[in-house]
C-alpha cells in the first residue's frame, strides 16, 4: 500500500467536504492496495510453463536424457520408460515450483497479469465496494464512489442510479484524467483530491445542494 499518513488522508477528506458543499450528491473514496490476489493467474502461469517443459522433454527425450547423463557422468546409462517418466514428471514439478516461487515477487506477479484481467477485477472490486458503502444509502440515490487500486494502477468511478440516469460515463473522463495525472507523479492524495473536485462539479450541475441537505455518507478516505 502507498504510504498514506494522516496529512494525506486529511487532504482527501477536505476535498470531499468542499465538493459536497455545492451538491446534494455524496462522494465516497476508497484506496486499495490491490483488487484481487490473482492466485488463479499465478497458478495458470505455473501450470502452463510446467506442461510446456514436460512437453519439451517428451518431444526431445534424447537431448534431455543425454544432458542428465553428462551431468552425472553416466555415459552408458540406458533409460527405462519408468525413468523417463520420472524425469518428465520431475522437470514439470520443478518448473511449476520455480515459476510459483518467482511470482511471490509482487512486481513480477503483477507484470504477468494481462491488462484486461486487471481492469475487469478492479471494476468488479469497485462495484462491490460501491454496493456495500454507497449504493442506495442516500435519500436521493446520489452516491458516487471513487476507487483507486494501487497495484493495478487503475481507478474507477461508480455512480448510483439517479446519477447514472443523468450523467454519461464519459463525463467522468476529465475527473479520471486529472486524478491519474497527479498520481503518475506519485501525488496520490492530490490526485484523489483533483478527481473529487471534478466529480463535485459534475454533481453540482445535476444535483445542486438543497437548504435541508445533510451529509449521509462519510467524507473520510476508506483504506482497504
Amino acid at each position: 500500500m502507498h504510504a498514506f499518513d494522516q496529512k494525506a488522508q486529511d487532504i482527501v477528506t477536505s476535498a470531499v467536504a468542499a465538493a459536497e458543499e455545492h451538491t446534494s450528491g455524496e462522494i465516497v473514496t476508497v484506496l486499495a492496495d490491490r483488487s484481487d490476489g490473482y492466485t488463479d493467474v499465478a497458478l495458470l502461469w505455473s501450470v502452463s510453463i510446467s506442461f510446456t517443459a514436460m512437453a519439451a522433454v517428451t518431444a526431445f527425450p534424447t537431448f534431455y536424457t543425454g544432458l542428465v547423463d553428462r551431468v552425472f557422468g553416466d555415459w552408458s546409462h540406458v533409460w527405462t520408460p519408468g525413468e523417463l517418466l520420472t524425469l518428465v514428471t520431475g522437470i514439470g514439478l520443478l518448473k511449476f515450483l520455480a515459476i510459483w516461487a518467482l511470482q511471490l515477487w509482487q512486481p513480477l506477479k503483477f507484470a504477468l497479469i494481462p491488462g484486461p484481467i486487471k481492469s475487469g477485477r478492479v471494476r468488479n472490486a469497485a462495484i462491490r465496494h460501491f454496493k456495500v458503502g454507497a449504493e442506495r444509502r442516500t435519500h436521493g440515490r446520489t452516491g458516487v464512489l471513487i476507487y483507486l487500486s494501487m497495484r493495478e494502477h487503475r481507478a474507477e468511478i461508480v455512480a448510483d442510479e439517479a446519477i447514472a440516469r443523468l450523467v454519461d460515463a464519459e463525463e467522468w473522463g476529465k475527473a479520471m484524467a486529472d486524478m491519474l495525472a497527479e498520481i503518475r507523479k506519485d501525488h496520490v492524495a492530490e490526485g484523489l483530491a483533483a478527481g473529487i473536485r471534478d466529480v463535485g462539479k459534475v454533481l453540482s450541475e445535476h444535483f445542486p445542494r438543497a437548504d435541508d441537505d445533510v451529509n449521509e455518507l462519510p467524507d473520510r478516505l476508506i483504506l482497504v
